[in-house]
C-alpha cells in the first residue's frame, strides 16, 4: 500500500510542476500578446487578465460539490481539458471577444485543477505525512513557474505573432500531458483524524455545513489577510511602493523576485524540518511577525535616508523575507485545511479555500494608489495586518484539536486497500454535474 501512495504521489506531484509550468509559461506574456501583438490596446489586455481571474471565481464555488462526488480524477482531467483547449484558441484568436472567452475558460481551468489536486494529495497522505506533501508540492509549483517563465521567455517575439501561437499551443499539448498522467493515478483514500472534526446532523451539507465550521470559518478569514497582504502586495502595491517611493529600478524589482522565489527554493525543506513537528498555530503566527519585519525593513527602503545600495538591498531583503514566510506556510496552510474537513467534505474545503485565494489576489492592486500615493500610511497599514495575522492564528489555535495543530501527535494506520477511482466514464459529463 505504501508503494501505491508513493506512486501516485509522485504523479500527482508531477501535475502540480505541469499546472504551474502553464501558468508561468504564458501568464506573464498575456498582456503583450493581448495589447501589441493582435493590437488591441491596454484596455483590452488588463480585460484578458479579468476574464482570467473571473473563470476562476465563478468556477471554484461549484468545484468542490464536483469533488467530493466525483472524486478528483475526473475533475482534474476535465479541468485540464477545459484549460488546453482555452489556451489554444486563446492563441489563434484576434478578436477582443474570442479572446476574452478563451482566458475565461483557461483561468477557470486552472483554478480548479488546484483544489482537486490537493484534494489527491489528502487522499494518498496520512495526517502525519500530509506536511511534507504539501511542502513538496509548493516546491513543485514555484520550480514550474520559474522554469515555464525562462523557457517562455525565450520562445516569443513581438515582431513574430507566430512565436505565441506556439507558445499557448505547446501549453495546450502540456495540459493534455498532464490530463493523461492524472489518470494513471491509482487513489487509495486515506483516512481523515478522527474525532477532531464537530460533528452537528443539523449543519447540513456543502456550504451550509462548512460556514457553521467556526475554526474554518476563521481560517478563511486568516487566509484571506494573507493571501492579500503577501502574494496580492509582490507585482502591485508592493512594486507601487518600491518604484514611487524607494526609487527602486525595474531591473532591481526583477532581483527582488529572484530573491523571493530564491529564499523559497533554499529554505523549503530546511524550514520544513523545524516546523513539522510544531504547532501550526504558532508557524503561522511566527509568519506574521517574519512579515512585520519585512514591512518595516520595506519601510526603511523608502526614508531616502541611505543609499541607492541600501535601499535597493532592503527592498530585495524584503522579498527574501517573504519567501521564508511562504515556505513555512505552504506545510502549515494547506494541511490544516484538510485537517479540518469532515470526510466526504475534503473538496468543498479545498475549494473554498481556494475561491479565498482567488479574492485576495483579485484585490490585491487595491494597494497600488496607496503604496504610490501614501507610501508610510501603505507601509503602517501591513505591518498592522501583518501583526494582526499572527493574532488571528493563535486566536485559532485555541480552536483546533491537539492532532490538527500538532499533526506529529496522530498516529493513523495506511489504508488497507486502495480505491480505484474511476477516470473513463464520461468525464466532461461528471465535470458539469
Amino acid at each position: 500500500m505504501t508503494k501505491v501512495m508513493g506512486a501516485a504521489m509522485r504523479r500527482i506531484q508531477a501535475g502540480n510542476a505541469l499546472t504551474a509550468f502553464g501558468i508561468g509559461f504564458t501568464v506573464p506574456f498575456l498582456y503583450i500578446y493581448v495589447a501589441q501583438v493582435r493590437g488591441l490596446g491596454s484596455m483590452a489586455a488588463t480585460s484578458a487578465f479579468v476574464a482570467f481571474a473571473l473563470g476562476a471565481l465563478i468556477a471554484l464555488p461549484f468545484t468542490g460539490r464536483v469533488i467530493d462526488q466525483r472524486g478528483p480524477v475526473p475533475v482534474v482531467m476535465g479541468a485540464a481539458v477545459a484549460a488546453s483547449a482555452g489556451a489554444l484558441s486563446l492563441g489563434l484568436s484576434t478578436g477582443v471577444v474570442p479572446i476574452l472567452l478563451s482566458a475565461l475558460a483557461l483561468g477557470a481551468g486552472q483554478a480548479v485543477m488546484q483544489p482537486a489536486l490537493a484534494t489527491m494529495i489528502v487522499w494518498c497522505s496520512t495526517p502525519s505525512t500530509r506536511t511534507r506533501a504539501f511542502a513538496l508540492q509548493f516546491f513543485m509549483q514555484n520550480l514550474g513557474l520559474g522554469i515555464g517563465g525562462l523557457i517562455g521567455g525565450q520562445i516569443v517575439d513581438v515582431g513574430y505573432p507566430g512565436s505565441f501561437t506556439l507558445l499557448f499551443g505547446i501549453e495546450a499539448v502540456m495540459f493534455l500531458v498532464l490530463a493523461g498522467v492524472i489518470a494513471t493515478v491509482r487513489m487509495p483514500h486515506a483516512p481523515s483524524i478522527k474525532d477532531a472534526v464537530p460533528k452537528d446532523p443539523a449543519a447540513g451539507g456543502g456550504w451550509k455545513r462548512m460556514l457553521r465550521h467556526k475554526a474554518m470559518v476563521k481560517l478563511l478569514v486568516l487566509g484571506f489577510v494573507i493571501f492579500f497582504a503577501c502574494y496580492g502586495q509582490f507585482e502591485s502595491g508592493l512594486a507601487a511602493f518600491g518604484t514611487e517611493a524607494a526609487g527602486i529600478s525595474p531591473s532591481t524589482l526583477g532581483f527582488a523576485l529572484a530573491a523571493n522565489t530564491g529564499a523559497i527554493v533554499v529554505a523549503q525543506f530546511v524550514v520544513l524540518k523545524l516546523v513539522e513537528k510544531r504547532r501550526r498555530s504558532r508557524v503561522i503566527a511566527l509568519v506574521g511577525l517574519i512579515w512585520t519585519g519585512a514591512w518595516v525593513i520595506a519601510g526603511f527602503s523608502g526614508l531616502g535616508h541611505g543609499s541607492a545600495l541600501m535601499a535597493a538591498g532592503a527592498f530585495i531583503a524584503t522579498y527574501a523575507l517573504f519567501g521564508i514566510g511562504e515556505a513555512m506556510l505552504s506545510p502549515t496552510l494547506a494541511p490544516l485545511v484538510a485537517d479540518l474537513a469532515p470526510e466526504g467534505s475534503v473538496g468543498q474545503y479545498n475549494s473554498a479555500f481556494a475561491l479565498v485565494k482567488q479574492m485576495a489576489l483579485a484585490l490585491g492592486p487595491l494597494g497600488v494608489p496607496l503604496g504610490a500615493g501614501a507610501p508610510m500610511l501603505y507601509i503602517g497599514v501591513f505591518i498592522a495586518v501583518s501583526l494582526g495575522i499572527a493574532w488571528l492564528a493563535l486566536r485559532i489555535g485555541k480552536q483546533l484539536a491537539p492532532v490538527q495543530d500538532n499533526p506529529s501527535l496522530a498516529r493513523v494506520p495506511v489504508p488497507a486497500e486502495p480505491v480505484a477511482e474511476p477516470v473513463a466514464v464520461q468525464v466532461s459529463e461528471r465535470v458539469a454535474a
